[in-house]
């Protein structure tokens, strides 16, 4: 009797090997990772998908057994880091609150955002509100976990003190640590969008496509987090499983770009597809001046401009920004450059006078067909060829 008392505190009912054990954590810790991307994040918050009310409820319940968190109150902190993003009222910003406190401290500053209820009541909006929200899920939050940790210890014995630990750990570091902190740190950028969020990894595997951050803020509210061929969203194909199920109806995705015979000027077919992918026509912009940018150094170290090379070179970091997002300093050192570059200087110029096309979308579409049509005439009479070939293919928008 007190070997088996024994053998079940150390094995638990299954006395599984660590293997299976351990591919049990697995399992069990990307289920979790999906309910925050596929249910919190882009079904709750950006509302880009609806559930049929069997995941929708599903959901809800497996991330109250393994998380703890509460609907509405992960929805409003992850609207308002939208509305105040990289603010001081942003609630975990690494670039307010620095790289190792959102990195390390994630979930603590959750916690913190979480009693605000201003934040709650504003951001909160259009989340459960019903009996079991109301009175299990958000009053009994701890309780979900509780019982987890006595699933585990009852299957695995004492070891399954440890794959609870990893469960609650999961999120916090995953979501809470490195999307909000690495996700507007460290990566690449696919758009030059206002904040500075980043694609961790272009496969969007381990944190259930979230890896892909640049690209959602990008397009906040497409149920899709990947764009380029090369990307890969694991969330995505659980949802496409789930609608072909019936479980799931996508409503909004990033615009796709479709390329049409050029045309000899554009006409409002093109003017559409152009305001409708406003981050990919300025992303591929960026791209020509960055190509510029580096002929130019080319040409100067060439030269032996040993000066202009070293001016133009020291602004490798923030050239392709807003005169906005420049300080002082900055934009004297751009007048410099424009001084000893017409090349890049036109490059900025017609930046500026692109970007007014969307800025100017309280006009009418003639008045803005003429804005675009105006500027493929300037970009082609430039005199630079990268110039010309971008509105060659800005012609071909469809």
């Amino acid at each position: 009797m007190v070997n088996s008392v024994l053998d079940f505190v150390a094995h638990g009912l299954l006395n599984w090997s660590w293997w299976k054990i351990m591919l049990y954590t697995i399992v069990m810790t990307h289920i979790t990772i999906i309910g925050v991307t596929v249910y919190l994040h882009r079904h709750q918050a950006h509302r880009s998908l609806d559930l049929h009310p069997i995941a929708s409820h599903f959901f809800r319940f497996w991330l109250w057994l393994t998380t703890g968190m509460v609907t509405g109150q992960w929805t409003a902190i992850h609207r308002k880091h939208h509305a105040k993003c990289e603010t001081d009222e942003d609630p975990h910003s690494p670039q307010t609150r620095g790289i190792w406190k959102v990195l390390l401290e994630g979930a603590e500053l959750y916690r913190a955002e979480a009693k605000n209820t201003q934040t709650l009541k504003k951001y909160g909006r259009g989340t459960p509100t019903d009996w079991l929200e109301c009175f299990v899920y958000a009053k009994h939050a701890l309780l979900g976990v509780t019982i987890m940790a006595l699933i585990n210890l009852t299957l695995f014995g004492i070891v399954g003190i440890s794959v609870w630990a990893i469960q609650m750990l999961w999120i916090p570091f995953w979501a809470a640590g490195v999307v909000n902190g690495l996700g507007h740190f460290w990566g690449y950028r696919n758009f030059n969008c206002l904040d500075t969020s980043t694609n961790l990894f272009p496969w969007g595997l381990l944190i259930g496509g979230e890896e892909l951050h640049n690209n959602h803020h990008t397009y906040a509210t497409s149920a899709k987090l990947s764009n380029k061929w090369y990307e890969f969203d694991i969330g995505w194909m659980y949802i496409k499983i789930m609608s072909a199920f019936g479980l799931a109806k996508v409503k909004r995705i990033a615009p796709t770009l479709t390329l049409a015979t050029r045309k000899a000027v554009p006409d409002l077919d093109t003017l559409h597809a152009v305001l409708a992918n406003r981050y990919e026509v300025m992303a591929r912009y960026a791209k020509t001046v960055n190509r510029a940018y580096r002929q130019e150094l080319a040409e100067l170290k060439e030269l032996n401009a040993h000066e202009k090379y070293a001016l133009i070179k020291s602004a490798h970091r923030w050239i392709h920004k807003d005169e906005a997002g420049l300080d002082e300093p900055q934009k004297r050192q751009l007048m410099q450059i424009f001084s000893s570059s017409q090349s890049l200087q036109t490059y900025y110029q017609l930046r500026i006078e692109l970007m007014q096309i969307w800025d100017h979308s309280h006009a009418s579409r003639e008045q803005l067909l003429l804005l675009l049509q105006g500027w493929c005439y300037r970009a082609e009479q430039s005199g630079i060829h990268a110039l010309r070939d971008f509105s060659y293919h800005l012609r071909r928008y469809a």
